[in-house]
């Protein structure tokens, strides 16, 4: 997937009226942190901020262009009206290029199991793990093959194929899907 961009500008006024005014310009106020913990205020305009937010994973990304200057950050969090589902403010993180995040990441299946096939039954057991890698490394989404399966066969941890870069931190020998025979 190619990189999404975000722009944003440095925040200078405060406060709850500053934020009312600001989302009716048309922009969404928001705080970038880094990983030593200091904070930057900025706003991001509206409709481009949520093209991107509807469009990616957690684990997606994206280039956040802070008044010329590019950085590298993932949306942590975002504050939305439930009733109207506008974005009242969000929050980015950017992490050294070198820190390794830890996060958890949901595993899509794709096919049928060759024992359902069969007549047998499958069981989604767990449908995410917790994987540990760099930002540059993160997988924005985890995709399994489930069709070579048969009855009383399992799909474990060790046997998806990540990238060499990407600990896994959930136990290899963790079942995700199994078929269990027909009764």
């Amino acid at each position: 997937m190619s990189k999404q961009t975000i722009n944003a500008k440095v925040r200078t006024v405060f406060g709850k009226t500053a934020a009312k005014n600001l989302r009716k310009e048309g922009r969404i106020p928001a705080v970038v942190y880094n990983a030593k913990g200091e904070a930057t205020s900025i706003d991001v305009n509206e409709v481009e901020f949520n093209k991107v937010w509807r469009s990616i994973t957690p684990t997606t990304s994206v280039a956040l262009n802070i008044d010329g200057k590019e950085c590298v950050a993932l949306i942590k969090d975002v504050e939305y009206n439930i009733r109207t589902d506008k974005a009242l403010h969000a929050d980015f993180f950017v992490p050294d290029a070198d820190q390794k995040l830890v996060v958890k990441i949901k595993i899509h299946y794709t096919g049928t199991p060759a024992g359902v096939l069969k007549g047998g039954f499958k069981k989604e057991r767990n449908n995410e793990i917790k994987i540990k890698a760099c930002i540059a490394d993160l997988p924005e989404t985890i995709s399994a093959d489930i069709s070579k399966i048969n009855v009383s066969e399992a799909l474990r941890v060790k046997d998806l194929a990540l990238d060499k870069k990407v600990e896994v931190l959930t136990d290899a020998e963790l079942p995700l899907v199994t078929v269990s025979p027909a009764r």
